[in-house]
């Protein structure tokens, strides 16, 4: 807890602080990756993936607190977006770092929401990815996705990969998110980064524009709907590297999700499309690390192999876990194998690995042949 503060009392009932940033900041303080400041609970913050108070004796916010709050932070055509939609998603910066923000109008008031966002990109040897995704960043056209559930780094991931591309390439680089979370500098690329609601109406609007603006990588923070999906398949055969994420938890999920928002007929060509453009998928989880120091990334890996082109053409996606586990020397790897790794190194602890196991008997097994000390 941050019971030690310099922004709260030492002891006694942790009163409402005045404005936003200074909770914030006591969420970066203590490594916080999101500060929830809702009413009739006193403010909270998801720390290693926990969600817990962040002082013990904190005052409830009440809805007055929580208006104020917003309104103290929000500018006027904030406010007035709040007013008239119920609720606003946006980045938010200040001198202490940048956040994502959102704001909502709900039964009993205001809840505020922020993600604290690394405001330094992290490369990919800080973060530990694995060769097989710099090889990925060396095409010059095609699909990356990259996966998981909400929190679980995709954005530092895809961040991480357009920096190396940043390096290493001489390219005009395009990001489309929202909202714009890390900011990337040109360095050997051009880099434009645009905001949905901000710089255009939609990702399938800024999807459609950016193929006008000669791009050679293009960055999609998440594939939402049919026309983003399919912009950005077209875009991948076209000569462009689509990087983008979606909400799935592994590969085969991941290449179904894609495939089936498509109406029947068209799907037997999408999949045609999808085995030639697709040169990865990357799903990842942040796992608590057993000895409560933070979280530790899990990868399942798959590259675009002649078998997985193959399975994705004749929509049998459900043999891709075997065609992972064959082809290991690829470079591709299960979730299974990658919470077994550290499960088996000692950085997670067994519950952590069996809860987030696909076949949990096989983990369940290994699990009681091998117990940690």
């Amino acid at each position: 807890m941050a019971e030690n503060s310099s922004l709260g009392p030492q002891d006694g009932a942790v009163h409402t602080l005045d404005h936003v940033d200074q909770y914030l900041m006591v969420g970066q303080e203590s490594d916080a990756s999101d500060i929830h400041l809702g009413v009739n609970t006193p403010p909270v913050w998801r720390r290693y993936g926990s969600l817990e108070p962040i002082w013990l004796q904190a005052d409830k916010l009440t809805a007055a607190d929580t208006r104020r709050l917003a309104y103290g932070f929000l500018t006027e055509p904030q406010q007035k977006v709040l007013e008239e939609h119920g609720d606003i998603d946006f980045a938010y910066s200040n001198p202490n770092g940048r956040y994502r923000a959102s704001v909502v109008r709900h039964r009993l008031g205001i809840d505020l929401v922020f993600r604290i966002i690394n405001s330094k990109v992290r490369t990919m040897d800080e973060l530990a990815l694995p060769e097989s995704l710099k090889q990925l960043t060396k095409y010059h056209n095609g699909l990356i996705l990259v996966t998981g559930a909400v929190g679980s780094g995709k954005s530092t991931t895809l961040a991480a990969m357009v920096d190396f591309i940043n390096e290493n390439r001489h390219d005009h680089i395009i990001t489309l998110e929202d909202p714009i979370e890390y900011v990337i500098n040109s360095k050997n690329c051009h880099v434009t980064q645009r905001e949905v609601h901000t710089h255009t109406r939609s990702f399938g609007a800024a999807l459609r524009g950016a193929l006008r603006e000669d791009p050679d990588v293009i960055m999609v923070g998440e594939m939402r709907d049919l026309e983003t999906i399919q912009l950005a398949i077209t875009a991948s055969e076209t000569g462009h590297l689509v990087l983008a994420t979606l909400h799935t938890g592994n590969a085969s999920r991941t290449l179904d999700r894609v495939l089936d928002v498509f109406p029947v007929d068209q799907r037997e060509q999408i999949r045609i499309m999808v085995s030639e453009s697709l040169r990865g998928v990357v799903s990842q989880q942040l796992v608590p690390r057993k000895d409560g120091r933070g979280r530790v990334l899990a990868l399942e890996i798959l590259t675009n192999v002649p078998a997985v082109a193959s399975t994705i053409r004749e929509a049998k996606t459900f043999m891709l876990p075997g065609i992972i586990q064959t082809n290991r020397k690829a470079g591709m790897r299960l979730m299974d194998d990658a919470l077994t790794e550290l499960y088996d190194s000692g950085l997670i602890s067994g519950d952590e690995a069996y809860a987030r196991a696909e076949q949990k008997s096989l983990m369940r097994q290994h699990i009681a042949q091998n117990p940690q000390a």
